[in-house]
């Protein structure tokens, strides 16, 4: 039996209101730490939240209130940091899936289950209502890309370090092969932030091709691309994306542009890796709400737009709606937002009035 390790925290009631604190539980299964937390007065419901990309595995400070918990009172709720960072959806279905077992194992069975997650944790909503659709009465994916992981990383990713380099030659490592020393850091987001500026005619054309807003979100983007790029070649062992099919559109002059970016091919080993983890079915068979901003830098919406598609040719298109909200950047969703969409997904479920 695989060995798990428990830590298990109560807070004291607060003197001053009178009510308690809710329960806090943190401690790890098969290597991946955890944090459950239950309400003194739970509602019966539990959330699984997946968190978003990072590039090293999570950990949690009991200390300190979840910041779910703020859109979602009366929930438990229970979140992996997954056994390892990055691009870790395999890791990440696993830890998960263990987590929920053990919560209902240690708590009791709930009367509902839910999963939710923002960016990569609203592409796993996605995927763990596809693999593990008895487990769950719904979902609520948050700025995820709902899409093919091949896809998205390819079409949004790995091109946008293409065309930057075209514009920006040497700036960054080259897109397929990224050094592993290669780290994210504000200084780097700085020196590229100040390199666009001092090109203001590349830089146009650069946020043009990506309808990026700023030369700060630019920078940051691309910069946080080239690490995914170096995540998934690490993990796949090689680069998994060919632009020698690509034609490049959306620039001031699109023909230099397909001219002079450089052309790569894939390793068919990487491939396969990324579109295993994961390309959707579009198979739902559990309500999903999704819920995305009308501009976001790193996951613009016609990247989630496309589970529409995938869902149709699926036959889950009667269990899938997006919703949007007025706002600008990744996640930007305000914890009314999700609270008002985790009541629309449970009165879809239990009454089925579709948002």
């Amino acid at each position: 039996m695989k060995r798990i390790v428990l830590t298990i925290l109560a807070f004291a009631v607060l003197a001053a209101s009178c009510s308690a604190q809710p329960k806090i539980e943190t401690g790890e299964i098969n290597g991946a730490k955890f944090r459950i937390d239950v309400p003194e007065n739970w509602n019966g419901v539990l959330l699984m939240y997946c968190h978003g990309y990072s590039p090293s595995a999570g950990v949690f400070d009991a200390a300190k209130p979840s910041p779910i918990l703020a859109a979602l009172p009366g929930y438990a709720v229970a979140q992996s940091g997954y056994s390892a960072g990055g691009w870790a959806i395999q890791e990440a279905l696993n830890d998960t899936e263990a987590l929920r077992r053990y919560f209902t194992r240690k708590y009791g069975a709930p009367k509902e289950t839910y999963v939710t997650g923002h960016s990569m944790g609203g592409f796993l909503t996605m995927t763990i209502l596809e693999r593990f659709p008895n487990s769950y009465d719904g979902g609520l994916a948050l700025c995820g890309p709902l899409a093919p992981a091949a896809w998205f990383m390819a079409r949004r990713v790995f091109d946008m370090a293409v065309v930057f380099a075209y514009y920006f030659p040497d700036a960054l490592p080259s897109p397929d092969k990224v050094p592993a020393d290669y780290a994210m850091s504000p200084a780097l987001n700085s020196r590229i932030e100040r390199l666009l500026d001092d090109k203001p005619d590349s830089a146009g054309a650069f946020r043009r091709y990506t309808n990026i807003k700023t030369n700060k979100e630019a920078a940051a983007t691309v910069a946080f691309f080239t690490y995914i790029l170096k995540d998934l070649q690490q993990r796949g062992g090689g680069n998994p994306f060919d632009n020698r099919n690509t034609i490049y559109d959306g620039t001031p002059d699109d023909n230099a542009v397909n001219d002079g970016v450089k052309r790569y091919k894939s390793d068919a080993r990487a491939a396969e890796y990324v579109r295993t983890w994961y390309t959707p079915t579009g198979k739902l068979t559990r309500p999903m709400l999704a819920i995305h901003t009308t501009y976001d830098p790193l996951v613009p919406p016609w990247v989630p737009d496309q589970y529409q598609t995938i869902s149709e040719l699926g036959g889950g298109a009667s269990m899938f709606v997006q919703q949007y909200v007025k706002r600008d950047g990744h996640c930007a969703i305000a914890p009314q937002e999700i609270g008002r969409g985790f009541g629309q997904l449970r009165e879809w479920k239990s009454k089925g009035v579709r948002p």
